[in-house]
Order: structure tokens, then sequence, then C-alpha cells
């Protein structure tokens, strides 16, 4: 007898937005392909949106929009979030979770501020619970830190996590603007929001640098544990300085494991002009992984925008689909190591400051003098020319604690002949 046809998976969708249009656009338009990967039909039920009477894209069929999100994912066998925000979209993941559904979700706020909730309640259930699209848009990065290297020991992740950021340090440093310019123009492509607070103050990128964290790390990693600077104080003058010392400014999703416990941090940052990520240009991601056994590991692509996100949500669907029609069931919340988290101050880094000095003998002693004082010691100096009696100098350390390279920066305030403290920037990879 020929084997019975698999019934069709019932698939709904939450949110029509920008990524939750194409997600439908891709389920209606490449149906078979999906369905022969999936090992059955994908049949998109419903798309719940707030008002379903705004105009939506010509390709997506008025029918299936409904305001009733509840009763929509009640009948599914597979929800794809992509509402974004804390609620309702937690309420009615759980509420899947608890009738049987699988989810997938680009949802990173959530993830990163009650991710453990939802994995609790997946692995209760007995449900998958998928998040590619929540890191890096289109980069594979949490499929291969979750599964590819669950063999191997994570020692460090280091990041472009937020395109937008990105495209404004990048147009800051190959067009002269400053930050004010850049974000407006960021806006007018399409690339910022209205209001960009969540990307250039690092919100974005703090939630996904917590998700990655707790998965190289195996311990749970919330929102509050990342330390997070924005990229509002960064200056043109920043970036030029930059250019000049061999390095480009971005804004750096770090975490690290030591042998005291893990530090996640989001902050602006320069990087030398010849490690990977200082050609990362416009609004493009990358992560790179450093391992014990596999080494250095770099992912790059486009980490927005609505066909590369719905790529990733769809890749997830198609797993979620085929332990439906297979059996079998995702990986689940890894946290065995438990590691302790660490506070900020923990942090080792390296600092580039930028000062204007008087311009007389023994200033440079007296800076040397007070990084001295901290256990900081200097790894270059560079002064520009004076300029009616004020010196510029800039001086990079070589790694330290947080906690000693504020406090020095602190004690350089205080010093006589500095008249001004221009500029701090942490100097990684």
């Amino acid at each position: 007898m020929p084997a019975a046809r698999p019934a069709p998976l019932r698939i709904a969708l939450l949110g029509c937005g920008v990524v939750g249009t194409q997600v439908a656009r891709a389920l209606l338009e490449h149906g078979p392909d999906l369905a022969a990967r999936a090992g059955a039909p994908l049949e998109l039920v419903g798309i719940a949106v707030r008002n379903a009477a705004v105009q939506r894209d010509s390709a997506i069929p008025r029918e299936l929009l409904t305001e009733d999100a509840e009763t929509l994912v009640d009948g599914a066998d597979i929800v794809i979030e992509v509402m974004g925000g804390l609620e309702p979209a937690r309420t009615l993941l759980l509420r899947a979770v608890a009738g049987g559904a699988a989810v997938v979700t680009a949802n990173k706020a959530l993830l990163a501020d009650d991710g453990p909730t939802l994995y609790k309640a997946a692995d209760a259930a007995g449900v998958d619970i998928y998040f590619e699209a929540a890191v890096a848009g289109a980069i594979p990065i949490v499929r291969p830190v979750r599964e590819s290297l669950a063999g191997d020991h994570v020692t460090r992740v280091l990041g472009i996590v937020n395109g937008t950021t990105n495209y404004v340090l990048d147009q800051m440093a190959s067009g002269g603007l400053d930050l004010e310019e850049a974000v407006k123009q960021a806006q007018d492509l399409g690339y910022a929001e209205a209001d960009p607070t969540a990307d250039v103050e690092g919100f974005d990128a703090a939630a996904k640098a917590a998700i990655l964290a707790s998965l190289a790390f195996h311990t749970r990693v919330g929102l509050d544990d990342v330390a997070r600077e924005g990229i509002t104080g960064v200056t043109a003058d920043d970036v030029a300085w930059a250019a000049r010392t061999g390095h480009v400014v971005k804004l750096l999703a770090i975490a690290e494991r030591t042998e005291e416990g893990v530090s996640v941090r989001v902050h602006p940052a320069l990087v030398p002009t010849e490690h990977p990520l200082a050609n990362v240009r416009g609004a493009f991601n990358a992560v790179f992984v450093e391992a014990d056994a596999a080494g250095p590991l770099m992912f790059y692509g486009q980490g927005a925008g609505g066909r590369p996100t719905a790529s990733a949500v769809l890749g997830d669907v198609v797993s979620a689909a085929r332990h439906r029609v297979l059996g079998g069931k995702g990986p689940q919340e890894s946290t065995y190591a438990a590691l302790r988290i660490l506070p900020p101050e923990a942090a080792v880094t390296r600092y580039q400051v930028r000062m204007v000095v008087a311009d007389r003998p023994g200033v440079l002693a007296q800076v040397a003098g007070a990084l001295a004082d901290h256990g900081v010691s200097i790894d270059t100096v560079r002064q520009a020319a004076p300029v009616d009696g004020s010196a510029q100098l800039l001086l990079t350390t070589h790694a330290a604690r947080e906690a000693s390279l504020a406090a020095t920066v602190a004690a350089l305030r205080g010093l006589e002949p500095v008249q001004e403290i221009t500029s701090v920037l942490r100097v990684e990879g």
C-alpha cells in the first residue's frame, strides 16, 4: 500500500509587519518546496493583526487576517511570532505551548527578558521553541552556537549585531557625518525607526548579547546582566582619531567566559583595522566566535530586513515541521554550567583616552603616574601639535580591569594640567 499523505500542518502567524509580510509571502508562494523539505504541507491558516482593516501587501489574502489571536493560536500546529514586544506576545506563546503547538519567534526582547519561562513551558509540554531570527537576522548563529559547538568550549563571542548602528558609524567614518546626520540618513533609508532609541542606546544589541551568552556558556543571562552603553556619545572627532590610530569604531556585543565567570557587555569600541570585524560595512552584521577546539569562527551577513529575517524564521519552521512529521524534538535550554555573572567593573579591556593638557614639561610624567597609581600601564602615546599653550594627548592602555581603568580616568580628570578629557573609548579585538 502507498504511504498515506501527511496531513497539512496548520501555521498561525502573529504579526504582519515587514517581517511577517515576507514570511506570509514565502509560505504562500513556495508551498510545494517547503512541503517537500518539511515532509508535510504547511498551511497558513491565519495572520493575527491588531487592525484587520489596515491596507496590507496585495499578496496577503484579506481572508487570512484576524484580530482574534487567541482562537488562531488554539487551532495551530506551529505558531510563528514576529509581532515583537513583551505583551501580548508572551501570553500568546505560552498559550500556544500549552496547547501543544511548536513555537518559532524572532522576539529578542522577550527571550532576553523572560526566555526561561518560555523554555520551561516548552520543555514541560514536549514541544519545540526555535528563535534563530532573534539574533542577527539571516545569519545562522543561534543554531551553530547551540548545536554545532555543543561539544566544544566557547570562550568568547564578539559581534556587530545591530545593523542600524553599524550603518551610522560606517557613514560617520566614510562620509565624515556627525551622529545626528548619520542617524537621519539611516531613517531615510529605512534602517532606523522613527524613534531610534533601541538601536543607538544599545538595547537591541544587549538583548541579542544576552541570548548569545546564554547559549554559548550554558548559563542563564538576562537583559539586566548586560552592561550597556550606546553610541550617542560617539563624535565625528572620535571616528577621525580612530582612523589615525589604525582603528574603526563599532558597537560591539561582547560575551566572555573567564575563570571567575561570565562577562557580558555592549558598548562602542575601537577595533583594529586588521580584525575581520573592522571590515563589516553598512547595515551588515557579523559575529566572531572563539572556541577551544574550533578556534576562531566568523558568521557574516544581513542582520535585519524583512526577507533576511524571514529566511531565518522559515528555516526554523521547517525544522519544527519535520519533528511534527517524523518525531523528535529540538534542543532544550542548557543551563547546567550556572556560571557566575560578573559585574561590569570586572570586565578586562583596554582604554584609549584623548585629553587636552597644558603644554609644559612634566605633564606626561604626571599622567603616567596617575595610571601607575591604579595599576594601569601605557601601551602607546600620541600627541598633536600644541595650540595656544595646550596639547592634545592620546594614550592607549594595556589590558586591565574596567574598575581600574575607570578609576584611572577619574584620577586624570583631577590632575591640574589636564584641562579636559575629550574622549574615552574601549579597545577590543
